[in-house]
């Protein structure tokens, strides 16, 4: 079995949802594949997706990104209703968004969103955040530091999995610095919405041999404190210099 990974696949896109419906049918059948958020804001699109890819794989793996709880000219009037309704797709389609095992494998998946905890959002971030619009929230969660504790809270029971090897994949980054060291400053004003510090925590409680994440659209892959942290981005079609553009193998166990 091997295990791959792609994030931020963003199958809005004709040619990025064309790229998921062409891949080989009978490749990966003894496979499985970790999708690290960023699929969909439409339902209609994830669906397309989970199915095409349920039926190429041995099993599929999913956490929510940003844009799946977008509900800008959507009929849902709540994000957190979004996720329970993207939760019930996954569920209804054979889609894992829970702990699974593999023999010496264990595939973990982490809720979460940013906090600030990586900066302060400046002023022009404020206003071009799509975030700030589309997404809806109920009064309960009063800022972006609620919104992620709400979703760290459903990650509580699993911080304790134990096996030879363990793989945890969240979309949000865990930590600022698996970002290159040569983005330029003016890229950087993004930093704050990418993660948050207390997803870092809780994995290093963890501490999986492996965290996928997403999000940022920049490939990567670099080991800090014994854990190896890696992105495969699909990203925007005008996004070549900055991601794969193809399934990346993470693991294989065969070998």
């Amino acid at each position: 079995m091997k295990v791959y990974t792609v994030s931020d696949l963003h199958a809005d896109y004709p040619e990025n949802m064309d790229w998921v419906l062409s891949l080989n049918s009978s490749e990966y059948k003894s496979d499985i594949v970790i999708l690290a958020g960023d699929i969909s804001h439409d339902l209609n699109d994830l669906e397309r997706v989970f199915t095409s890819l349920a039926g190429k794989f041995k099993a599929v793996h999913f956490v929510p990104g940003n844009h799946e709880l977008w509900v800008e000219d959507d009929h849902y009037d709540c994000s957190l209703k979004k996720f329970e309704a993207v939760q019930s797709l996954s569920n209804e389609l054979g889609i894992q968004t829970i702990v699974c095992h593999y023999g010496k494998l264990s595939v973990v998946p982490m809720f979460s969103w940013y906090d600030f905890s990586f900066g302060e959002p400046d002023r022009h971030l404020n206003r071009a955040w799509r975030d700030f619009r589309a997404c809806q929230w109920p009064a309960h969660l009063k800022n972006s530091k609620d919104i992620n504790n709400y979703f760290l809270k459903l990650n509580q029971d699993k911080l304790t999995v134990r096996n030879k090897l363990v793989i945890s994949y969240s979309h949000f980054l865990p930590r600022i610095d698996v970002m290159p060291t040569y983005i330029p400053e003016n890229r950087r004003r993004i930093y704050p919405i990418l993660g948050s510090e207390s997803l870092g925590k809780q994995v290093k409680i963890l501490k999986p041999d492996m965290h996928i994440y997403g999000h940022s659209h920049v490939n990567q892959s670099i080991k800090i404190e014994g854990i190896q942290y890696v992105n495969n981005a699909y990203a925007y079609p005008s996004e070549n210099r900055i991601s794969r553009k193809q399934l990346h193998c993470v693991l294989d166990l065969n070998a």
